[in-house]
């Protein structure tokens, strides 16, 4: 199945102003987000699978890919469509044994030696970034740029989602960058109204995309 990777929400309650993980995904599907990671870093199990059974069914309504972040365990409890893992967690192959051989796998990659054993790995997508500086991710390490983007985008076959720092506008050079779509966190969690933010971050990345 092709997904669609043009806006995709990460949902992080502790850069959110008091919303819940759903509030985030209710506003990312009314915005036109077309993927949505629920993003519960040092969450027990328990409260994880209880925010991932509330987000699946509205996404699977809307035609929203859903990924949850790290548990591969937990998409599969919850109904989601998969998982993404980033460099230091459960490997791509050890995700998909767990998730299931229809489950999305993505993986974070920073270099163009990571995105590549990421796609030998069996990684049907990949997240990659920091492409700018961002505060989101203490782990992010120093931004990658859009000419190291542009690397990994060649260097892959893979669809390539840019993440770290990105706005409604910085969106559109990602995207002419040759990323498949944007990864945007704060960009809308902070926003005053998020299906507002993610409405202009969607037409950005449109308006951008190769006709």
């Amino acid at each position: 199945m092709i997904r669609d990777w043009r806006v995709y929400v990460l949902t992080d309650s502790r850069a959110a102003r008091g919303r819940s993980h759903r509030e985030i995904a209710e506003a990312a599907i009314r915005g036109g987000a077309t993927a949505v990671q629920l993003r519960m870093k040092d969450e027990p199990a328990r409260r994880i699978v209880e925010a991932a059974r509330q987000i699946a069914p509205l996404c699977r309504a809307a035609g929203v890919t859903f990924i949850v972040n790290d548990r591969a365990d937990v998409a599969m409890i919850a109904g989601g469509d998969g998982v993404h893992v980033g460099q230091d967690d459960l490997p791509a192959a050890a995700a998909r044994a767990l998730a299931g051989r229809d489950a999305v796998i993505g993986v974070s990659a920073a270099t163009v030696e990571e995105a590549v054993a990421a796609e030998r790995a069996g990684a049907d997508y990949l997240g990659v970034g920091a492409v700018f500086a961002t505060a989101t991710k203490a782990d992010a390490g120093a931004p990658i740029g859009l000419d190291r983007l542009r690397e990994i985008r060649r260097a892959v076959r893979l669809p390539v989602v840019g993440i770290g720092g990105i706005t409604a506008d910085n969106a559109a050079a990602v995207i002419r960058a040759g990323a498949a779509g944007v990864a945007v966190i704060t960009a809308v969690t902070l926003a005053d109204d998020m299906a507002a933010a993610v409405r202009r971050v969607r037409r950005e990345v449109d308006a951008a995309l190769p006709r």
